[in-house]
C-alpha cells in the first residue's frame, strides 16, 4: 500500500498540471511558494516538495531557490508523458496545437503503416479489421453522432501501432488517442469516419493484410496530408 502522502502528491501534482495547461498559471508566470501551496491545498511540504519534483520531471516547470517556481515554456514539456496529454485534453488546445499533433502523425503513421504490413501477425490483424468493423457497425446502428465511431477509429490507428511490433511505435498509443480526440473538437464534423473516410480505413487496412508496405504507407500520408489541410485552412481563415 503506498503512504498516504503519496497519494495526496500524485492528486496534487494533477491539480497543478491541469491548472498550467488551462493557463492559470501562464507560460513564465510563477507558481506559489512551497509554502504558499501547503496552505492553499492543506498539504505537508514534503508532498508539496515532490509534486513539484514530479513536475518538475515533467518539464512543466523549474524550482530555484530566491527565483520561485516558474512555468517553463512549452518546447521543455514532456508532451509524450500521459499525464501531461491527459492535462492537454482537460485544457484548452487550440488549432496551433492540433497542427504540432497533426504534423508528428504525418512524419509517424504512414511509417507505421509501412511496418505494419511487414511485421503484423495474425492477432494484430484481427484487431485492426475488428476496429475496422466497429466503425461501420457504429454508424449503422448508433448514427453518425456516436462516440462508438470516434472510439472505433482512435481504436483502428492505435492497433496499426501495435501492429508495427516495434516497441518505440507502440508506446505513442497516448499520443495519437490524444491527437484524435483533439482532431474531433476542431475539424467541425459530427462523424469521426464519413463514408469516404471508412473506405480510406478499409483500404489501408487490405494494404497491410496483403504486404503492400509502400501502399500502405501511400495511403496513410493521403489520410493525415488531407486533415493537415483542413487544419491549415481553419487557422488561415483565423488569421484573415
Amino acid at each position: 500500500m503506498q503512504p498516504i502522502h503519496r497519494n495526496l502528491t500524485h492528486q496534487l501534482v494533477h491539480e497543478l498540471g491541469k491548472r498550467i495547461l488551462q493557463g492559470k498559471y501562464p507560460i513564465d508566470s510563477n507558481l506559489p511558494s512551497e509554502a504558499g501551496i501547503c496552505a492553499e491545498f492543506d498539504m505537508s511540504r514534503t508532498a508539496t516538495r515532490e509534486a513539484v519534483k514530479m513536475l518538475t520531471g515533467k518539464g512543466l516547470i523549474c524550482s530555484r531557490p530566491r527565483k520561485g517556481i516558474k512555468v517553463l515554456p512549452l518546447k521543455h514539456w514532456n508532451l509524450f508523458d500521459v499525464d501531461v496529454l491527459n492535462w492537454i485534453l482537460i485544457g484548452k488546445p487550440d488549432l496551433l496545437m492540433l497542427r504540432h499533433f497533426m504534423q508528428v502523425r504525418l512524419a509517424l503513421e504512414p511509417q507505421a503503416a509501412y511496418l505494419a504490413a511487414q511485421f503484423a501477425q495474425e492477432q494484430d490483424l484481427a484487431k485492426i479489421e475488428s476496429a475496422l468493423q466497429k466503425m461501420k457497425t457504429a454508424e449503422q446502428e448508433f448514427g453518425v453522432n456516436s462516440d462508438s465511431t470516434h472510439e472505433a477509429d482512435i481504436e483502428f490507428h492505435k492497433s496499426i501501432l501495435m501492429a508495427t511490433n516495434n516497441p518505440f511505435f507502440m508506446q505513442l498509443e497516448n499520443f495519437i488517442a490524444t491527437a484524435l480526440k483533439i482532431n474531433l473538437r476542431f475539424t467541425n464534423r459530427v462523424s469521426a469516419v464519413t463514408t469516404i473516410e471508412y473506405q480510406s480505413h478499409k483500404d489501408l487496412f487490405e494494404h497491410i493484410k496483403s504486404n503492400q508496405a509502400q501502399a500502405a504507407s501511400n495511403s496513410a500520408m493521403h489520410t493525415q496530408k488531407a486533415t493537415l489541410k483542413i487544419i491549415n485552412q481553419q487557422i488561415a481563415q483565423l488569421s484573415s
